[in-house]
Parts: structure tokens; C-alpha cells; sequence
């Protein structure tokens, strides 16, 4: 029997981990030393192994094949915040979105450990660990910056007030809510997103910067289908080689 509320809620954490690996995998070749190349391409890589792992576990729900749900379907069918779709900018918007994203997810894989859906339970313990380092990374490079010069301190600032608002997505509201606490799929985003408030003010105000008052509604729509101007552009070239054949074996 399908389970809307379950089925919503893997598209959108598969989503949000799609849209974000593909943006931070244009870095490659790009980041501003090969060290952070090689850091933005690897992080990409697990982003979009992630993806791959919630997309099957909708194949096990009857679904789809993993490369169909990510590459054939249309923009208003996606379910991913805008916080993402966004392009990569240059690497201090980059770096401040990820961290944002991180921590954000981060939250949300520690209550999935307790989630009442035992497959999902069991892949958020999996990626829990490998969040680690995704953290470290994220963590370094604010505290980093945030005490380096006054132009990478000023930069970053305009980074993080250009990037909440968008980061507030993430816990944009749905109709479904309701059903995924009462099935125990996971807790409530309010939850998600308090916690989160607490995590990242404590370590940017740390860091030196001022953590913006913002809209939080600002950038809602990418959970109902209404996304920014920039997913589509993105899916078009993302999707580009699968759509010539997706019967093709590679």
C-alpha cells in the first residue's frame, strides 16, 4: 500500500542531497586550491550517493528505478528547497551554504536514526557517520575565514546574509507534516529548525559574524513544486545524456 506521507518525505530529503551534489560538483576543477577541490568533489560524491540510496528506497515502494526518479522527471515534480537550486556563486557563498545545508541535515539524520521506518533508520546511522566529516570540513572553514582577514570575514558576512533566508527552506511547511510525526517517520521541522537555529548561531557568532535577522518564509515554494529560476536551467543540463536514451546500459 503507498504511503504518500513516507513517499513526500524520501523525494525531498533525495532532492535537496541531488540538487546540492550536482551544484558542488561544478567546483571541480575550480575550487581556489586543489586541496578544496579535491574536499567539494568528494562531498558532492556523498551528497549524490545519498540521493541514490533514498531514491532506492522509493524502487522498494514501487516507484521507479533510482535514475528515473532523479533525471526524468519534470521541475514541478522535484521536491527540493530552493536553498539549493541556487548556482554555486562565488566559493564564499558556496562555502556558506554548505555549511548551513550540513548542519541542517545533519539534525535531521540524527532524529532519522529513530525513525519508525526501519530502512531509513537504518541508512541515516550509515550516513550519521560519514556526516562527520562533511561537518569538520564546514565548521573549519567558518571559524577560519570568520578570524582571517577583514576581507574574508566581509565576504563571508555577505555570503551568510545572501544564504539564510534561502536556508530557511529547508523546513519549509507541508500538508503531510502532520502525517509524518503521527507515523513517527520523523519529528517536526519546527523541531528540526530550532535546533539548527541553535547549532549555527552558536558557531557563527563564535566565529565573529552576525547571524541576520531574516524572512523565513522568503524562499518557501520548493516543497509544493514552485521552485527558483535556476532549477530548471540546472535539470536541463543535468539530465541532458540521460533523456537521450534512458534505456541505455553504460
Amino acid at each position: 500500500m503507498s504511503n504518500p506521507a513516507l513517499i513526500y518525505f524520501l523525494f525531498k530529503i533525495a532532492d535537496d542531497d541531488l540538487i546540492i551534489g550536482h551544484r558542488n560538483s561544478e567546483w571541480t576543477g575550480l575550487g581556489p586550491i586543489l586541496e578544496e577541490d579535491i574536499a567539494f568533489s568528494s562531498m558532492a560524491q556523498d551528497e549524490l550517493g545519498h540521493a541514490y540510496s533514498y531514491y532506492k528506497l522509493l524502487e522498494g515502494l514501487e516507484l521507479g528505478k533510482p535514475d528515473h526518479l532523479a533525471f526524468m522527471r519534470d521541475e514541478k515534480e522535484m521536491k527540493c528547497c530552493q536553498l539549493v537550486e541556487y548556482p554555486i556563486g562565488d566559493y564564499s557563498f558556496s562555502l556558506m551554504r554548505n555549511f548551513l545545508y550540513i548542519y541542517a541535515k545533519q539534525v535531521r539524520i540524527e532524529a532519522l536514526t529513530n525513525s519508525s521506518y526501519s530502512p531509513l533508520a537504518k541508512l541515516a546511522k550509515k550516513i550519521k557517520i560519514e556526516l562527520q566529516y562533511h561537518q569538520i570540513h564546514a565548521k573549519t572553514w567558518i571559524e577560519k575565514l570568520g578570524k582571517s582577514t577583514e576581507e574574508a570575514r566581509l565576504r563571508m558576512q555577505s555570503a551568510l546574509n545572501e544564504a539564510l533566508p534561502l536556508a530557511y527552506s529547508l523546513f519549509e511547511p507541508h500538508e503531510l507534516d502532520g502525517e509524518i510525526i503521527r507515523e513517527k517517520i520523523c519529528i517536526a521541522e519546527s523541531e528540526l529548525e530550532t535546533e539548527w537555529e541553535k547549532r549555527i548561531a552558536s558557531l557563527l557568532t563564535n566565529a565573529g559574524f552576525a547571524v541576520p535577522t531574516v524572512d523565513k518564509k522568503q524562499y518557501y515554494g520548493g516543497r509544493n513544486g514552485y521552485h527558483s529560476i535556476h532549477l530548471q536551467p540546472m535539470l536541463d543540463e543535468m539530465t541532458a545524456i540521460y533523456r537521450l536514451d534512458p534505456e541505455a546500459e553504460w
